[in-house]
């Protein structure tokens, strides 16, 4: 639980803590405060004189309803204000338009059914409506529904033709930089057992250019001074020698240098190659992004790396036997795509 709360957020609770008259509600701010320092329930029950429970029900109102929630004194029960016909128009209304705060919830309530709810009131209607508290899913703004669904009947359609010595690759490149990336992960409470990684001052980083055989999960990833055509060309190469015969398709998004003349004149000289283009802003279909996730996760989160030439070292050693993580790949690297929604386009 400690560091549950961002900077903005302690410095929010601060300055209402400054302000506050109400002993009982600074008393809620110090609270929360308290658990994110890394107290527990128990040690601030003492401190506070008030009961764990209390302090339990200060928690979860501030995690459903943030400040408001948790400065909310005067909470009645009882029966919804509202009718079965408004619950629904209510409904409607905020599946279409997401509130941040339950009080702006109540604040349209009260503008347009007239009808008045407390913060708290508030959240525990919005849960029985079968509202959560969560952040939107981000997707690329100028993403296209039906280019992406043409796409994947093109991929179907490949995937279906593949003979016993064609392969499907998947390209894209990357730019891990020699720094720690700091991750969530089980630690013990308390700041005594706070988890301390060392980072580093530098932003070198390293260029690599991938090609993910979706087939078995290996994968061709070489590290570049520069991703151009150059590059491109000699990633192909590598392809050619590793597979003799057969077809080889390349899914790749719309990069320049996959586009450069050097590129489409080898293609085109290499039959046996076929360049398969995604669609513009489609992220979410190519399947090698989800590799260069992995990798983080693997060797960047949370890991220490003392000089450029260890990080550089340990990241292709990790490409070159993924062998080690087969099972889990089988199970990340599918192509079971996820293509973002059709937006309106009214206003």
């Amino acid at each position: 639980m400690p560091n549950f709360l961002s900077m903005q957020q302690v410095e929010e609770l601060k300055q209402k803590h400054r302000v506050i008259k109400d002993k009982r509600l600074a008393d809620r701010i110090k609270v929360i405060l308290s658990l994110n320092a890394g107290y527990e329930f128990s040690q601030i029950a003492i401190i506070l004189l008030l009961d764990e429970g209390t302090l339990r029900r200060y928690y979860t109102n501030y995690q459903n309803s943030g400040v408001d929630g948790l400065l909310e004194l005067h909470y009645i029960g009882g029966q919804s204000n509202l009718s079965a016909d408004q619950e629904e128009k209510l409904k409607l209304y905020l599946e279409e338009n997401t509130k941040r705060t339950a009080k702006e919830v109540l604040s349209y309530i009260a503008e347009t059914f007239n009808t008045t709810y407390t913060v708290v009131g508030a959240t525990k209607l919005l849960h029985r409506l079968g509202f959560t508290y969560k952040k939107p899913k981000i997707v690329p703004g100028k993403a296209d529904k039906a280019k992406q669904d043409a796409f994947i009947q093109t991929y179907k359609n490949i995937r279906k033709h593949l003979g016993a010595s064609d392969q499907l690759y998947f390209l894209d490149s990357s730019h891990p930089e020699h720094n720690t990336k700091p991750s969530y992960g089980w630690i013990l409470k308390g700041k005594a057992h706070d988890k301390i990684v060392k980072t580093n001052t530098g932003r070198e980083r390293l260029n690599l250019n991938g090609a993910l055989n979706f087939m078995d999960k290996t994968a061709v990833v070489l590290n570049e001074e520069r991703i151009d055509h150059k590059a491109v060309l000699k990633l192909l190469r590598k392809l050619e020698a590793k597979h003799s015969k057969g077809k080889v398709y390349m899914i790749l998004d719309n990069a320049r240098y996959y586009h450069a003349k050097e590129v489409s004149a080898w293609v085109k000289k290499h039959r046996r190659f076929k360049l398969v283009f995604l669609p513009a802003y489609s992220p979410n279909l190519n399947v090698i992004e989800r590799l260069w996730k992995f990798f983080h996760q693997q060797v960047t989160w949370n890991r220490y790396f003392e000089t450029f030439a260890e990080f550089k070292k340990e990241t292709l050693r990790f490409f070159r036997h993924l062998e080690k993580h087969r099972s889990e790949l089988d199970t990340l690297l599918t192509d079971n795509f996820q293509v973002v929604p059709a937006f309106s386009t009214q206003t």
